[in-house]
């Protein structure tokens, strides 16, 4: 009995990825007639555009995971194994993974993606990722560590390296994570280190793109960059990492940046799986899907959310890597399943628009042709992010350690925390 799973009457639907597409779609298929197996690494769902705010100490990990077993313990044939899927055997119906080989009717990939580090590794041995929560909490202790040790370093040693942050990529990531540090070091290290000169650190922004935020609108992105410049982050555009060595990182164009923090936002590549069609396999390792979000070349099999690339006219490179469309495709994946597949229309992506913060009362939002920024849009992020947490406690939680911030200007989670003994990493 592979992991431990029962044979059922009802078909077997196989999701892998607990992300916000697998979870939503396991919501709503369970207890509508199928064996539900739902495959993660972790035994909780994460939620992730709120990772830069726990490496920050402005939440705890517990807001912002669910773990998934509480999610689905009342439900009836609903199995969840944490496991990793090693690969997929279409001819048979199978998957490979960590705990064993499992059988499926109908197979949902919901992956989602990982950091990409273009083939590198000299980015990958000497940056920090920001893709999970165990990496943003290593984060979190790298920043503290490194504060405490320059706290303690004598008079004229320097201490740049223990300071300074290079954050590599422009996008919503890099820009949430910047503003975060530059009000960290206007706000915060001034009260909690007295003793440390707060103005000696130095936060810098490379991005390859001439503009930050690129897949947002000019203003929203000129809006940005004045927030960023207002709060002292120095921005490098139209510049490329060449390399990163002993705490030095060489930009483009000569210049030596001095960090012993390199924090990685570059951008994502699908997390793909061995055993799919070679001619499914599109660009940034993207499966491509029909309308009705089939892998192209097997019809038992399916893929959603950021793993997925449905090419329209609209959308010729596929549709936007967030995390609306990812929900929008598992809702309607679910009452295409549900309705044994008789749906005649495909799947339509619907733009909500893109948002971003940078700090209190800044933020940007575009929607379709409408772009505002300021303290409105900085509500509508906040909502916007309550809204989609899981979990009335975690809702309550976030909410009440964002009012305390907003106040106070004090985020009082910044606990230097590590394991005693090394353990084996489930991220």
């Amino acid at each position: 009995m592979p992991l431990n799973i029962p044979e059922s009457s009802d078909p077997r639907i196989v999701i892998v990825g607990a992300g916000f597409a697998g979870f939503c779609l396991a919501k709503k298929l369970s207890g509508k007639g199928f064996q539900i197996v739902l495959l993660d690494r972790n035994n909780y769902h994460q939620f992730q555009p709120l990772y830069y705010q726990v490496a920050m100490s402005g939440l705890e990990p517990s807001s912002i995971c669910f773990p998934l077993r509480r999610s689905f313990q009342n439900e009836k044939d609903f199995f969840v194994r944490v496991a990793e899927v090693s690969r997929i055997i279409p001819e048979q119906k199978q998957i490979e993974s960590s705990m064993g080989v499992i059988r499926y009717d109908i197979l949902v990939l919901a992956m989602g993606a990982k950091t990409n580090y273009y083939d590198n590794k000299n980015f990958e041995r000497n940056t920090i990722p920001l893709k999970s929560v165990a990496e943003s909490l290593f984060l979190r202790n790298c920043i503290l560590r490194d504060l405490e040790t320059a706290v303690m370093s004598s008079a004229g040693t320097d201490i740049s390296p223990l300071l300074d942050i290079v954050i590599v990529g422009g996008g919503p990531t890099g820009v949430e994570l910047a503003g975060a540090l530059a009000e960290m070091k206007l706000h915060i290290l001034p009260k909690d280190y007295p003793d440390l000169d707060s103005s000696q650190m130095n936060i810098h922004l490379v991005s390859s793109p001439d503009r930050l935020l690129a897949n947002m609108s000019a203003p929203s992105s000129e809006k940005a960059k004045q927030y960023l410049i207002h709060l002292g982050v120095h921005l490098h555009l139209s510049q490329r990492v060449q390399k990163i060595d002993d705490g030095l990182v060489y930009l483009q164009n000569g210049e030596i940046l001095k960090a012993n923090k390199v924090i990685w936002a570059a951008g994502v590549v699908a997390a793909t799986i061995p055993g799919i069609p070679s001619e499914s396999i599109t660009i940034g390792g993207r499966i491509e899907v029909n309308q009705f979000c089939q892998v192209i070349g097997d019809t038992n099999i399916y893929a959603i959310g950021d793993i997925a690339c449905m090419k329209t006219d609209t959308y010729p490179d596929g549709h936007p890597q967030v995390a609306p469309g990812a929900l929008q495709q598992a809702t309607w994946l679910a009452a295409h399943l549900k309705s044994k597949g008789t749906k005649t229309i495909g799947f339509k992506y619907f733009d909500k628009g893109n948002m971003a913060t940078v700090g209190r009362h800044k933020a940007v939002v575009d929607f379709k042709k409408y772009h505002f920024s300021g303290f409105v849009a900085w509500i509508v992020w906040l909502f916007v992010h309550i809204y989609y947490l899981i979990g009335v406690k975690n809702k309550l939680i976030v909410m009440l350690n964002w009012v305390w911030g907003y106040l106070f200007y004090d985020q009082a989670l910044r606990l230097l925390i590590t394991p005693k003994k090394e353990t084996h990493d489930l991220d």
